[in-house]
């Protein structure tokens, strides 16, 4: 494996490992919302580090040939020659960041104080695109990894939901 395929992999595993972390933790340790913005904060680097990597050694900073290489990969899982897959990753990513700068600018309690279903449309969103990466394009041991991070994500913001739910009841 090249330096450039491992830094491209491993970026992008580290931002899926810290978000999952960091939904662990905001499941289970509802006092150490500190600790899962620093997770959250450390995944969307990784992932803006993914990007970087991803276009500095796949496609020579070309957007032409990234479109061409995500129409090829749509193409061949879906049969649909469609590289639009591209700019819903971008997307994850400004909408990751945006999430992330809301912790840090409105401070730690905001997290959880904003509407609930602003929260649950977003996470819901970024678990579905790592089903995508990690299960629906990928096959053999990453699938099966990917398949025990989105159970794991799942159940996180079930548990999350169900606290939630519990708190406005009592």
């Amino acid at each position: 494996m090249s330096s450039g395929e491992l830094l491209t992999r491993s970026t992008v595993w580290i931002a899926i490992l810290t978000y999952t972390a960091g939904s662990v933790i905001f499941a289970t340790a509802r006092r150490r919302d500190q600790w899962t913005r620093l997770a959250w904060t450390i995944g969307c680097a990784a992932l803006l580090a993914h990007f970087a990597c991803a276009f500095n050694y796949y496609h020579a900073w070309s957007q032409a040939s990234a479109y061409s290489e995500t129409a090829r990969q749509t193409a061949e899982v879906f049969g649909i020659n469609w590289g639009g897959g591209l700019f819903i990753n971008y997307t994850v990513a400004l909408l990751w960041l945006a999430d992330v700068a809301w912790w840090w600018f409105a401070g730690l309690n905001s997290y959880r104080r904003r509407p609930w279903l602003v929260t649950l449309i977003w996470h819901s969103f970024l678990i579905f695109i790592i089903f995508n990466a990690t299960v629906v394009f990928k096959g053999g041991l990453t699938r099966w990894i990917g398949l025990l991070v989105c159970l794991t994500l799942c159940l996180s913001w079930f548990s999350i939901n169900r606290q939630r739910s519990l708190s406005t009841v009592h």
